[in-house]
């Protein structure tokens, strides 16, 4: 076993991806029809929808709330993972998103696990029950980041989890001159993560960047 780490490549991911569970037909049909009504092509990518399902199914989720619900393909995903009796309730802000959301998961086949909340996740959030959830998923705008992992350690039960998309700030993490504008707030909001007391935290190197968090607290 060596001490230095194998540097991941493009040709890992290619790798690691034709070993993953794939998207369905379903899902790919989503991804189309969301480009077609000028959503932004922003969804998790299909191994890490694979590698959050795992997550949730190794803690034994139930309920999951998740913040930034955009055409809604990672509510799907990860309902996909929670028993019959499961949910997720995801946050969003724009009626547009909401609207085309909600249309495909009345499609799916875990309709009666997925509710959309319409509204900022500031406002939302507050409304939900202290330990009323075993994982959260935070996907939205990474200024408000801070803020919406406050809130889901209140919602999260103890030794929960919580999932954070984008800890590669969309491939600029290290650039000198970023051109995305919420770069810095991702940079802030990873040193935050790392030296938080409430959990044990790890950033995984699939999509772009996947913080995995536990709640120790």
């Amino acid at each position: 076993m060596s001490e230095n780490p194998t540097l991941v490549t493009a040709a890992h991911f290619r790798y690691l991806a034709e070993r993953t569970l794939q998207e369905d037909a379903f899902l790919r049909q989503l991804k189309s029809a969301a480009h077609s009504a000028g959503i932004p092509e922003i969804a998790i990518s299909p191994e890490q929808a694979a590698f959050m399902r795992i997550v949730l199914q190794l803690c034994g989720a139930r309920e999951v709330v998740e913040v930034g619900t955009l055409a809604g393909y990672s509510a799907i995903a990860m309902a996909r993972a929670l028993p019959p009796d499961g949910r997720v309730r995801t946050i969003e802000l724009l009626d547009r998103h909401a609207d085309f959301a909600s249309a495909w998961i009345a499609r799916s086949d875990v309709a009666g696990r997925v509710q959309v909340l319409r509204g900022t996740g500031a406002d939302i959030l507050p409304t939900l029950a202290t330990h009323s959830a075993d994982a959260a998923f935070l996907d939205a705008d990474k200024a408000g980041y801070r803020l919406y992992l406050e809130e889901c350690l209140r919602i999260v039960r103890p030794r929960g989890v919580v999932l954070i998309d984008n800890a590669f700030a969309f491939g600029q993490l290290f650039d000198d001159h970023p051109t995305d504008r919420e770069v810095g707030a991702v940079r802030e909001f990873n040193d935050y993560v790392a030296a938080h007391p409430a959990l044990h935290s790890i950033i995984v190197p699939i999509g772009d960047g996947c913080w995995l968090c536990v709640k120790t607290e």
